[in-house]
């Protein structure tokens, strides 16, 4: 009889293993499988809250099919204590296992809320925008000059968010005085920048920041990045460049980086320069002039006078030879690129097309062709009735 149980026991045993077996191959089957999300959400985890809350929230949106499956998961693999506040995206058909590793993985928010702070030519931009899971596109919340309005309430509110990410996207073409200005305006930043960066040297570019890092160490990092990008320039150039230095080059990159908004005409751009430089012409270019008049702090908001164009500043090509003694704005990749390899033509003048590009000539009289159409052109415009 004993033996009888024993081998009842023995099968009842195995049996159980067996089903076991299959629950948890059933339940990694479900923890890795396509999740049932239909639409992405921005997933808000905040400080201080745990996993089971977090897997009730993804079942009460639809991201999983069972909040249980999800913890033990988690639990299984041992990253349930890695879990981290912030706003995630969650995609379409997320598995629970991929919802898992982008709530533990830490590093910046993907969705919620950003606010950027938009160091432009002319003034700085206070943008707040939020992240439409459905479209993958940010919505624009509020945007305002600090030096300029009110701020608004959602800066505020959403400021004092734990899960807020914030952004500073420099222009290229700003000068190193109006990105010191700048940063001193931006009110989640702490500290100060003791000396004013040289011309030319912080790299415009995309820079995400945290509520109170210090002003010098974001500096610090732009001026990095810069050095980067200069030295990267300099080891591509192309043989036999009017430049004998990689400063020459970023005080050219400049020059051109003021002159053309368009992109396609960086190359021209520069390869005027190089043949004016190749040929010992004066380089006559408006920025420059402009730059020895504001010393880059600011714009200067009108055109240039005579006397202006006539002063001698070390920075005024039409009066001084070759190139200026520094940069006169902080270039970006593409302005670097295009004085390092610039475009082969004949081309030694250029002028305003009125479509915002230029018309390039290779002769005075050819050249003196184009400024008439552009005189023409201004004319036109003055002479356009206006709105009342």
């Amino acid at each position: 009889m004993w033996r009888h149980i024993a081998s009842n026991a023995v099968t009842m045993l195995i049996v159980l293993l067996f089903l076991m077996g299959g629950v948890i191959l059933w339940g990694k089957g479900q923890y890795d499988a396509t999740g049932p999300l239909e639409q992405a959400i921005c997933l808000q985890v905040p400080s201080g809250t745990n996993m089971r809350r977090v897997s009730v929230d993804l079942e009460e949106q639809g991201a999983v099919s069972s909040s249980t499956i999800f913890r033990m998961g988690a639990d299984y693999s041992e990253k349930t204590s890695q879990l981290k506040a912030g706003s995630y995206l969650v995609d379409p058909g997320a598995s629970m296992a991929q919802i898992v590793d982008i709530v533990t993985r830490g590093g910046a928010s993907t969705c919620g809320t950003e606010v950027v702070y938009r160091i432009g030519v002319s003034r700085l931009g206070v943008q707040v925008r939020e992240l439409d899971p459905e479209t993958n596109r940010f919505a624009e919340r509020a945007s305002f000059n600090p030096a300029e309005e009110d701020t608004p309430e959602i800066y505020a509110e959403k400021k004092a968010q734990a899960d807020t990410r914030f952004r500073i996207a420099l222009a290229e073409g700003v000068t190193s005085w109006q990105v010191v200005e700048s940063l001193k305006s931006m009110d989640v930043l702490e500290g100060s920048v003791a000396e004013l960066p040289p011309e030319g040297s912080l790299a415009p570019d995309s820079y995400e920041v945290r509520p109170g890092d210090d002003r010098a160490a974001i500096v610090e990092r732009m001026q990095s990045a810069q050095e980067l990008r200069v030295a990267e320039a300099w080891q591509n150039r192309d043989e036999g460049l009017p430049v004998q230095t990689p400063e020459e080059l970023l005080v050219l990159a400049s020059i051109i980086e003021k002159e053309t908004g368009v992109a396609e005409e960086r190359g021209q751009v520069a390869s005027v320069f190089v043949n004016r430089l190749n040929r010992g012409m004066r380089l006559q270019t408006d920025p420059t002039v402009i730059y020895g008049v504001t010393k880059g702090q600011g714009v200067l908001g009108r055109g240039l006078r005579q006397s202006e164009l006539r002063a001698a500043t070390p920075w005024n090509t039409y009066v001084i030879e070759g190139l200026p003694p520094t940069p006169i704005a902080n270039p970006g990749t593409a302005s670097l690129e295009a004085a390092a390899q610039p475009l082969e033509t004949n081309y030694v003048f250029f002028v305003a097309d009125g479509t915002g590009g230029h018309a390039f000539a290779e002769t005075l009289d050819e050249h003196n062709r184009n400024v008439a159409k552009w005189r023409q052109i201004e004319a036109d415009r003055a002479n356009q009735p206006t709105d009342n």
